[in-house]
């Protein structure tokens, strides 16, 4: 598709880079990451403690063996 602009950058708005799509360079990809990393981004819902993912995710492989 000739002339179409490439894909903002979600971090600052500028236009993205092939390189680092979506993002435009190698900062905003890192600051994305470290968003992640460090809890900046987070899924609305109640707060789920340790012991209840690990009996979330036992349960899970349980099901998934074959008798």
């Amino acid at each position: 598709m000739a002339g179409s602009k490439p894909p903002k950058c979600p971090v600052c708005r500028r236009p993205g880079s092939e390189q680092w799509a979506p993002f435009c360079s190698a900062g905003c990809k890192d600051r994305d990451l470290l968003q992640w990393l460090g809890d900046g981004y987070k899924i609305p819902g109640p707060a789920v403690s340790p012991d209840q993912l690990a009996d979330h995710f036992s349960q899970d492989a349980g099901s998934d063996r074959e008798d």
